[in-house]
């Protein structure tokens, strides 16, 4: 394993991509670690891109935090000079590029999940621009909890209903186990609709059923 792979690998953070029949449902832990220091209870770790799609992020937030304003302002360009929505794949592949080009120096894992003409997608992509696409997918230290769960439960070809306690559940799982993940959840669904961030009653809700 690479030095700055590893070094990823001691950043706290739990985050889930799933794809459903009619969508996608993205979901990560809100806690802020350095070391064993917590710096943040309640961070942000989903971000919307735009109507129809959004990202995760774990590793260094400063990191992470660029990346997602770059991929924000070329999916508005991309909007504006085509006449129609950035498919989810083309939002990857520029965050692709933008990893490979630092050659590791972002430390950012990063989910990337929306819906496009082609259905629903979820990329997992790594520090040095590798690109996957992915049904079910867990990053960050709480991640071996979080697939503990995923790949118990998860079948493909279930809806975003049938998906959501099983998403809840894993992420509870990793906050419960690992020292770097906790406090809070949040959850994020994107349809043919447009994204949607569920409220903190659907989510006590879910996981008191779940």
């Amino acid at each position: 394993m690479h030095e700055s792979v590893e070094k990823l690998a001691l950043k706290g953070t739990t985050t889930v991509g799933v794809v459903c029949t009619d969508g996608v449902i993205l979901s990560s832990d809100t806690r802020v670690t350095m070391g064993y220091f917590v710096a943040h209870k309640t961070g942000k770790k989903i971000y919307q891109i735009d109507d129809h799609i959004a990202m995760t992020i774990s590793g260094g937030v400063a990191d992470a935090q660029y990346v997602v304003e770059v991929l924000k302002v070329n999916a508005k360009l991309y909007k504006l000079n085509n006449g129609r929505p950035m498919p989810i794949k083309s939002a990857s592949r520029l965050v692709a590029n933008v990893l490979f080009s630092a050659r590791g120096g972002l430390m950012a894992q990063i989910l990337v999940g929306g819906f496009d003409s082609t259905g629903p997608h979820v990329f997992s992509l790594d520090p040095f621009g590798s690109l996957t696409e992915e049904k079910c997918v867990a990053t960050g230290s709480g991640s071996p909890i979080a697939y503990g769960v995923l790949e118990d439960k998860y079948k493909e070809g279930s809806t975003i209903k049938e998906v959501l306690p099983v998403v809840v559940r894993a992420v509870d799982s990793a906050m419960k186990r690992d020292i770097a993940s906790g406090d809070n959840f949040d959850i994020a669904v994107i349809t043919k609709d447009g994204y949607r961030a569920l409220s903190t009653e659907e989510k006590k809700n879910i996981l008191g059923g779940s």
